[in-house]
């Protein structure tokens, strides 16, 4: 079996006196979507907030590829290679596109700035059109989308991505999965947190079903998918069954 990319051991974190994982363990494995569900206040974007370093978590080990990263800070993630991409917009919306895009690697060396920001246009065609638009000009899909090629200027091994489809439509929903898919096909491995519960399994291979910041289930995304009762599933009400 392939190792770990990245796991949770007896995570414990929260905000103030607020305890929100309660030893929290999971793993998870390179080039998958690794999809969290669950009720609200389950966890689920705590899980991505402490990996990334904005929370510090309390008690338990945090392993990126095998290496203890628990209470790094957002920097150090990104230079081991993770990116966070937040639930809502994210952007300078007074900025152009290209300024956008070049922040996202405002870190590397000149000419490697220059490559990054070729590779996301490529990746990203329709953004090249509205390259010297302001962000805040772009529709809520072209806005993900720009989020999405900001965050990948580094070449991260992970994305994190919290509610993706929040304010699109459908089609753009299907379009940005469709995006994450792609990625993960090509070696970049997704850990998503969404409410779109059957879109997001539609393209993710593992699910986490959390509640109470405990793993109650974890299972082949198509298994899930295939259950019946997956609105009950999703609620935490059904997990005793599987």
């Amino acid at each position: 079996m392939a190792p770990d990319l990245i796991s949770f051991e007896g995570v414990v974190a929260g905000y103030g006196a607020l305890t929100i994982l309660n030893e929290l363990s999971f793993a998870t494995k390179q080039g998958e979507i690794t999809l969290l569900i669950g009720p609200n206040g389950a966890g689920k974007s705590t899980v991505l907030k402490t990996l990334f370093g904005l929370l510090a978590p309390r008690a338990g080990a945090i392993r990126f590829k095998g290496e203890a990263v628990g209470g790094l800070k957002p920097a150090a993630m990104l230079r081991h290679g993770i990116a966070f991409v937040p639930q809502g917009r994210n952007l300078f919306p007074a900025l152009s596109v290209r300024h956008n895009l070049e922040l996202g690697a405002i870190t590397l060396p000149p000419a490697q700035r220059r490559a990054r920001f070729d590779e996301a246009i490529a990746r990203f065609p329709h953004l090249q059109s509205r390259i010297d638009n302001q962000a805040s000009t772009l529709s809520g899909g072209e806005q993900k989308q720009l989020e999405i090629a900001r965050a990948l200027q580094l070449r991260p091994d992970v994305i994190l991505i919290d509610e993706p489809s929040i304010g699109l439509s459908p089609i753009i929903n299907q379009q940005v999965f469709a995006l994450l898919r792609g990625l993960a096909d090509a070696g970049t491995s997704v850990l998503m947190v969404e409410q779109n519960v059957r879109a997001a399994l539609a393209v993710s291979d593992r699910v986490l079903l959390l509640e109470g910041g405990r793993l109650m289930l974890d299972s082949p995304a198509d298994t899930l998918l295939a259950d019946p009762d997956l609105n009950r599933v999703f609620l935490g009400k059904t997990v005793a069954a599987h």
